[in-house]
Order: structure tokens, then C-alpha cells, then sequence
């Protein structure tokens, strides 16, 4: 299991599938220095 992220330390690399067939690559595709990161399970 991956260590939990402490502040300061620098979001890991990771490439989502997100509806229509497209990726999202975090943190490369985010901008700003700031960012927030929110997964939401939904129920469909």
C-alpha cells in the first residue's frame, strides 16, 4: 500500500480515464501551483 501524502510533499503521477473516451494525466494536465483534487464514488 502507497504512503499516505503529508503536506508538502508532491502528488504522485497518475492517468485517469474520464468520460468520452478521454485521459486526464494529474498533476501534468492541472494548472497554477494550487490545485484540489477531489474523487467522488458516485452511484449510477
Amino acid at each position: 500500500m502507497e504512503q499516505k501524502l503529508i503536506p508538502g510533499d508532491n502528488f504522485p503521477h497518475i492517468n485517469l480515464d474520464i468520460v468520452g473516451g478521454e485521459s486526464l494525466q494529474i498533476p501534468q494536465d492541472l494548472g497554477g501551483q494550487f490545485n484540489i483534487v477531489l474523487f467522488y464514488r458516485g452511484h449510477w
